[in-house]
Order: C-alpha cells, then structure tokens, then sequence
C-alpha cells in the first residue's frame, strides 16, 4: 500500500489555490467536478510521484461534504491509500469487524475502484481505498 492523496476540504477551490499553488508551488494537474459526489476537484502532485494533495469543495449544500464543512470547517478531509484490489480489502476488513462506509466500490470515472472506511474504526480518521485501473 502506499499513499494516493491526503484531501483536504476547502470552501472555495479557486480560493485554496491560492496557497497550494500559488504559495507553496505545488503545480496543478487539474480540476474537475464530480456531480456523484457533488464535489469541485484539484489534483496537485507531489514530486517523485508520491502522492497528492486534492482540495475539495462542495458543489451543493445538501452534499457529505457540505455537511462536513459546516460541522467541522475547513482541513484535512480524509487520507487515502491505494490497494491491490478494493473489493477483497473490503470484504477483509469486513470479516474484522472494521465498519465501512461503502460496502462495496464505486468507479470514477477514469476507472479508478474506490470506497470509504468509517473514521470509528480508523482512530478517527476518515480513510479511502483505492484501486487504480490497470493500464495497458
């Protein structure tokens, strides 16, 4: 396993920008809108291909996101790692009692599997699995 992102939870994308790209340097991959989870997106690689930085803003009010935001405010939202294979981890960490968020992946749209832990069995941490597209 190994670390995809560290997200961060953001009111304004455009706005956090200002800091991680601007500021601090980190480049901008790109943004995208995810209406699925009624999220805005920005993809800031780390150098050396070691992880992410996402900044992530909801797009509606009703969304988890939304919700998060307006309990908790601004700052790191969730880490995620990447594994092998989501749905046996799933069915893993199941089988130990681990409450998940997701009982099974959902697939972005470039084919990346993904699923949530819940933060009660992680020490409070909210987690994503994800297993990326085999490419080829």
């Amino acid at each position: 396993m190994k670390i995809n992102h560290i997200a961060i939870v953001v009111e304004d994308v455009n706005a956090a920008l200002t800091f991680w790209r601007d500021a601090l340097g980190l480049p901008l991959q790109h943004t995208e809108r995810n209406d699925g989870e009624a999220v805005e997106i920005a993809f800031l690689p780390m150098e050396g291909h070691q992880g992410e930085i996402e900044l992530i803003a909801p797009i509606t009010p009703d969304s988890g996101v939304a919700k998060y935001l307006a309990k908790k405010g601004a700052g790191l939202h969730h880490i995620c790692l990447e594994v092998p294979d989501v749905a046996a981890k799933l069915e893993e960490l199941k089988s130990k009692g681990i409450e998940l968020i997701n009982d099974s992946a959902k697939t972005r749209p470039d084919g990346t599997l993904y699923a949530f832990v819940h933060p009660k069995s992680t020490g409070g941490v909210l987690l994503e699995l994800y297993q990326l597209p085999k490419s080829g």
